[in-house]
């Protein structure tokens, strides 16, 4: 017995078990109590239950408007979804279950907002630094009937540079039916910087107590501002000193919006530079010592219209170039002219220049003034080669011209051979010697003749063969070269005649005699005259006899 109320109590204390184990039935709405719905978008209302086998669900709406989604039952849930959601809604919805003939019931309210698409950004056709720019923003919303919808109020517009707040706008108390444009506007004056900034437009709905995505939309665009042409500069590499037969490169930088459009161009050239240009740098692959200049980038934008300069100056590094050395008014001048003698030369670094004279083996060096050397008046002593050296680290290089002075005759001699008193069938010889330069010629005639009588000279040598009485008289001897000449008188006189051979042949031996006789007798005088000096004294009486 006591074993049977055991069991008993046992079986009791497992059904108690069993009962307080199982779970109650219970349900829920997912979302709970309150849900936001953007218009357009998908939303799911779930109904759960636990505790319960076999629930029944039904859903339906206040005042049993249509429900406006479709339901699906699980075994123990149930979804309503509607897709997309609409105006219509907007409403609380009820879900009822009943399980085991319990009836449990949870509503839901479904509340909408409208917000179409990010807001726009607008700004004036052209934004040119230092003018008023104008970004407006505007954005689409549907507004209803009912205010707990979409309380225009709770819609904010906000212009933003960056994260600067540029201006702010909250619409309140709008309330309608249809699509309306919401739109904001803020003007400023466009600098330079303001270039690249993004500019913000944010829609916020700030409705208090209400959960939903998204909250605000926003649109961002970057200002181009158009400015400049501005801080202009040339850029060469390697640098602005370059040497001959190496590359250079100018580059035109500039600040532009747009980029600015670029002229090159070389200060007082004629022609079209000629180097290769792309975009804003001009290249010269072989430069060469005429490359040397100013050379000018102009840059025009060409929707500001503005335009800007920069120069530069470019210096290539050679030998001596374009060397000369000049001689005026000229190499060949007329003694007593003033000569000029004048060296040139280009070249970076500067050329230094010697002028010298050379005259055989002397060098003497001159000294000039800015390359030019002045002979006030030349004279023959100033003749000779004259040389210019141009110098610098990179070379040298000569250059050297003759100095020819041109002189008349000068310093003119005039012999006359035997003499100029001659007797008739001798022969006269006249020589003549001068200084010139170049070499004189010479000219003699005689004067007063009825025709004019010019003897031949022979290196400055005239001879007249068997003179006779009609040779006596005055003769010019003219001496000239291009420069100019000199004329000499010579008064010639012939006389009488030589004697004949025959007769002068007895003179010849009688002169002969007299030598032979006189020559032993000299010899004795000179012998007796050293013997009296050897004795101190001299006497001719004593010499003769101690002679004899």
């Amino acid at each position: 017995m006591l074993k049977q109320m055991g069991r008993t109590s046992q079986t009791v204390l497992i059904i108690l078990y069993v009962l307080i184990t199982v779970k109650a039935f219970e349900m829920e709405v997912i979302p709970a109590v309150r849900v936001v719905a953007r218009i357009g978008e998908t939303l799911i209302l779930t109904c759960n239950t636990t505790g319960c086998a076999l629930p029944n669900f039904s859903w339906r709406t206040q005042m049993d408007y249509p429900l406006g989604g479709k339901v699906y039952n699980n075994k123990t849930y149930s979804t309503l979804t509607m897709s997309p959601v609409s105006a219509e809604n907007y409403n609380d919805y009820l879900c009822t279950v009943i399980c085991d003939k319990e009836k449990k019931e949870k509503s839901v309210k479904v509340e909408l907002y409208s917000f179409p698409s990010d807001p726009v950004i607008e700004t004036t056709a052209s934004l040119v630094v230092g003018e008023t720019a104008t970004v407006i923003c505007k954005v689409h919303a549907v507004i209803f009937e009912v205010h707990d919808v979409f309380p225009a109020d709770h819609l904010e517009l906000l212009l933003k540079k960056e994260e600067h707040i540029l201006h702010s706008k909250t619409f309140e108390g709008d309330i309608s039916t249809k699509t309306e444009t919401k739109t904001v506007a803020y003007s400023f004056n466009l600098a330079t910087e303001d270039n690249g900034k993004e500019i913000t437009c944010v829609a916020r709905l700030q409705i208090a107590g209400m959960d939903f995505e998204p909250k605000e939309r926003s649109t961002s665009l970057k200002l181009n501002a158009n400015f400049g042409p501005q801080n202009t500069f040339i850029n060469a590499s390697p640098g602005n000193l370059s040497m001959e037969g190496h590359s250079l490169k100018l580059t035109c930088v500039t600040e532009s919006n747009p980029p600015a459009q670029v002229f090159w161009r070389k200060h007082l050239a004629k022609e079209t530079i000629q180097h290769f240009v792309e975009n804003n740098v001009l290249s010269i692959p072989h430069a060469h010592f005429t490359d040397s200049g100013q050379y000018i980038c102009e840059v025009i934008n060409p929707v500001t219209n503005k335009t800007e300069k920069a120069s530069v100056n470019i210096v290539i590094q050679a030998p001596p170039k374009n060397t000369t050395l000049t001689v005026f008014p000229s190499s060949s001048v007329k003694e007593g002219e003033s000569v000029i003698i004048s060296c040139t030369a280009t070249g970076v670094p500067t050329v230094q220049i010697i002028l010298e004279k050379k005259i055989g083996d002397v060098i003497t060096t001159l000294k000039t003034e800015d390359g030019k050397y002045t002979i006030d008046k030349a004279q023959l002593k100033d003749a000779g080669k004259y040389e210019c050296t141009f110098t610098n680290k990179f070379g040298n290089h000569s250059l050297d011209v003759e100095l020819d002075v041109k002189v008349p005759p000068q310093n003119i001699t005039v012999l006359v051979y035997p003499s100029e008193n001659v007797k008739e069938g001798e022969n006269i010889t006249i020589v003549c010697s001068t200084y010139s330069n170049p070499p004189s010629q010479m000219i003699l005639k005689k004067v007063n003749q009825e025709r004019e009588i010019i003897l031949p000279v022979v290196n400055g040598t005239f001879t007249l063969y068997n003179v006779t009485k009609n040779d006596t008289g005055r003769y010019l001897l003219d001496v000239f070269n291009e420069v100019g000449n000199n004329i000499k008188v010579i008064e010639i006189a012939v006389v009488g005649k030589l004697e004949k051979p025959d007769q002068i042949l007895p003179l010849i031996i009688a002169f002969s005699c007299v030598t032979a006789v006189a020559i032993p007798v000299v010899a004795i005088l000179i012998y007796v005259s050293r013997k009296a000096k050897i004795n101190g004294s001299y006497s001719l009486v004593k010499a003769l006899r101690l002679k004899v």
